[in-house]
């Protein structure tokens, strides 16, 4: 496996390639990365893993100087799944001047639940993500679904610029007791991770509910929210939605629409514990 840190480096380690498959990451790897990467090698062709803490996405009173930064670790379980490549470039080789170019996605789907949590946060991932695909030139790109909106914020960001690459989502990795693998899982103490996996449970509940037939959607929320609350947390929200484009039934036209019978749905919650926040997303 080849460690590059430059944008020339990379270009020369995959110089020719048309068959390359990436995997965007910021690092602190756990299982849940691990799998896309495998995802990303059983297609054959050349694996490239991104490690970039992008600035862009976090907000001023965001973890960003405290994210976990573990590039040797990361690399040698990279190594042992079989990653041909990574490319770790610092701030200043991404962003060498203010990034005044940027990527503003729908506000219908970016400034919705973490959008709405997040104000930014989408235009910073969208660039990045962009500037990844520009450097790498990939033939396909894997993404977790852990991360539903950004899966599908970036999903219509190729479709909408035609670019050529192939959008991978992956399943979620979770723990026995059902907690998603999240790099800030590292955050919790003891107590608190066994605490963590209340958020899939919650959401598990209310998507029983609605595969059972309940449709007071806006009451199973609540209470979702209220049981949160109850144990700890600090919830920003829970939202039943379609998996199409997370959209909802709302009182307001002309962006009412009702699913439709059989149409996939999903339950999304972002909550924070301690100081924590974690999201998640089970279907319904």
């Amino acid at each position: 496996m080849r460690l590059t840190e430059t944008i020339a480096e990379l270009r020369a380690a995959s110089a020719g390639r048309r068959d390359i498959h990436l995997v965007p990451t910021m690092g602190n790897l756990h299982d849940g990365h691990l799998s896309l990467v495998s995802i990303a090698r059983s297609r054959g062709g050349l694996t490239v893993a991104s490690i970039f803490v992008n600035p862009l996405q976090f907000a001023p009173d965001e973890d960003y100087a405290n994210y976990p930064r573990t590039l040797e670790r990361d690399c040698e379980q990279l190594a042992a799944v079989g990653c041909d490549i990574v490319f770790a470039p610092s701030v200043v080789e991404m962003y060498p001047e203010p990034q005044v170019f940027t990527v503003r996605p729908a506000a219908g789907l970016a400034d919705i639940l973490e959008g709405h949590a997040r104000p930014g946060f989408f235009t910073g991932v969208c660039t990045v993500v962009l500037k990844l695909f520009n450097i790498v030139q990939p033939h396909a790109a894997v993404f977790g679904k852990k991360d539903y909106q950004q899966l599908l914020v970036i999903t219509e960001m190729v479709r909408q610029l035609a670019l050529p690459i192939e959008i991978i989502p992956a399943q979620i990795i979770r723990d026995a007791n059902g907690l998603a693998l999240s790099s800030r899982n590292g955050y919790f103490d003891g107590h608190q991770r066994i605490e963590a996996a209340q958020l899939y449970v919650t959401l598990r509940n209310v998507a029983q509910e609605v595969r059972a037939g309940r449709t007071d959607w806006r009451k199973l929320e609540s209470a979702a929210l209220a049981s949160l609350r109850a144990h700890g947390w600090r919830p920003d929200y829970v939202a039943i939605r379609r998996q199409c484009d997370l959209g909802a039934p709302s009182p307001h036209p002309p962006s009412w629409r009702a699913p439709l019978p059989g149409e996939p749905l999903t339950v999304l919650g972002a909550a924070t514990l301690g100081e924590t926040r974690l999201i998640d997303n089970v279907d319904v």
